[in-house]
């Protein structure tokens, strides 16, 4: 599912939507939940997209390529206008109704509905396993959460089988969140043996099988999996949870994002890019190492094609062709970098324009940001969200959950001088 506005995230999703958002200075956050299906096994991967959707296009068409003897694919379907419809998606399930016709689908055939922004590493195999060893009709992959934490998702009660039996969504009454404490055969699942009270939140991962899922799509009027579809559907069919105990982060906000970047510099983070037998894909580059000219660096991830100059960084994140001129210094900063080098005869049409390069000018002191694509920040500029209110807004910044982001292409002019 690649089709949300993502207004949480703006101005990340301005021109693009939530899964082309870069990640881990080589990803995109569509690779997390494509890569899971390909280590799982499941190679038949449909895309479903709306808003802002060139990039995402662009990434998909240019990664995902198979040979013609494995069967499979990783397809886009779009949002589209017909003679029997002119309405767009108007949610998770209607945009999964309204491709129906793609699918193909058997009785028997199994079918999965992944978020298009999240991190997280599953084994699709085992939850088909689990799905299928208990004659399931829908199997949903359940994370426990601090019930203190849980009245934003959707939350289920299991029995001893892990039958799913209640399930409310976004619970705000304490009452009913406390009735919704996780017990019994479930709990035992957990790595944590404190007596922290957990409740099982919906991860947004729904296995059905092939004849459910036509059933549950029936009624045009329902348009949500977590709203109306898996609330309707719980008295009539076998609804059972997969409960996953590991990382698992919806990327739903620019801080959010922002944290979940930062903490892959930690030195052993709790998501694991470097999983050599279970890979994340991207798209190949075919980039120059980074270069590195006496710079100091402390906590950072650092693509292909960075060239940092005699400049300090702290705990950052830094993108393809990222370029970070001497005498800066970063600390906590996502640096997203660019779509391309700028050439000799490109840096001389900045200089006759009064226009900085692409990247980080030199003397720069930036704290807790976000730097989008293309963004050109000049020469003795110092950027901080400190004192800032928040959706605090210009032309070329924005702040949001206490992080500025350098927008996407902005130009910052040399010496500004915000936040500080």
């Amino acid at each position: 599912m690649g089709g949300g506005r993502g207004s949480r995230l703006y101005p990340l999703t301005k021109d693009r939507c939530k899964p082309a958002v870069p990640l881990a200075s080589n990803y995109r956050l569509v690779d997390i939940p494509i890569s899971n299906c390909l280590n799982s096994g499941f190679n038949q991967i449909f895309v479903l997209t709306q808003f802002n959707t060139a990039s995402l296009h662009k990434h998909i068409q240019q990664t995902y390529k198979f040979d013609g003897f494995g069967r499979g694919f990783v397809d886009i379907l779009a949002a589209e206008q017909t003679g029997d419809k002119e309405a767009w998606y108007q949610g998770t399930a209607d945009a999964v109704r309204q491709n129906l016709h793609h699918y193909n689908l058997k009785d028997e055939d199994l079918v999965l509905i992944l978020s298009g922004d999240q991190l997280y590493r599953l084994d699709f195999d085992e939850l088909a396993r689990q799905h299928i060893e208990n004659a399931a009709d829908v199997t949903i992959a359940a994370k426990a959460m601090p019930s203190d934490q849980v009245s934003a998702l959707g939350v289920m009660r299991v029995n001893a089988d892990l039958r799913i039996v209640e399930f409310v969504e976004k619970p705000k009454d304490p009452a009913v969140i406390s009735s919704l404490v996780l017990g019994g055969n479930a709990r035992t699942r957990l790595s944590d043996k404190s007596a922290t009270p957990y409740c099982l939140a919906s991860m947004g991962i729904y296995l059905f099988s092939g004849k459910v899922m036509r059933e549950a799509l029936a009624d045009p009027d329902q348009t949500d999996f977590g709203k109306e579809v898996i609330p309707g559907l719980l008295a009539s069919k076998r609804m059972m949870a997969y409960v996953f105990d590991g990382y698992w982060e919806d990327i739903g906000t620019v801080g959010s994002f922002w944290e979940c970047n930062l903490t892959l510099t930690d030195p052993v983070p709790p998501f694991d890019f470097f999983d050599g037998q279970n890979p994340v894909y991207t798209h190949a580059r075919y980039l120059p190492p980074a270069k590195l000219n006496s710079a100091r660096v402390q906590r950072v991830l650092m693509a292909d094609g960075a060239i940092v100059d005699d400049s300090e960084l702290h705990r950052c994140v830094v993108g393809v062709r990222s370029v970070i001129r001497g005498g800066s210094r970063l600390e906590n900063v996502v640096m997203m970098g660019a779509d391309a080098f700028e050439r000799p005869h490109d840096l001389a049409r900045n200089h006759a324009l009064g226009r900085p390069d692409i990247g980080v000018g030199p003397n720069c002191l930036i704290r807790n940001a976000i730097i989008d694509k293309n963004a050109r920040i000049g020469a003795g500029c110092r950027l901080a969200p400190t004192g800032l209110p928040e959706k605090w807004e210009t032309e070329a910044l924005f702040v949001r959950d206490g992080v500025i982001v350098v927008k996407k292409g902005a130009i910052v002019p040399p010496g500004t001088i915000v936040g500080e």
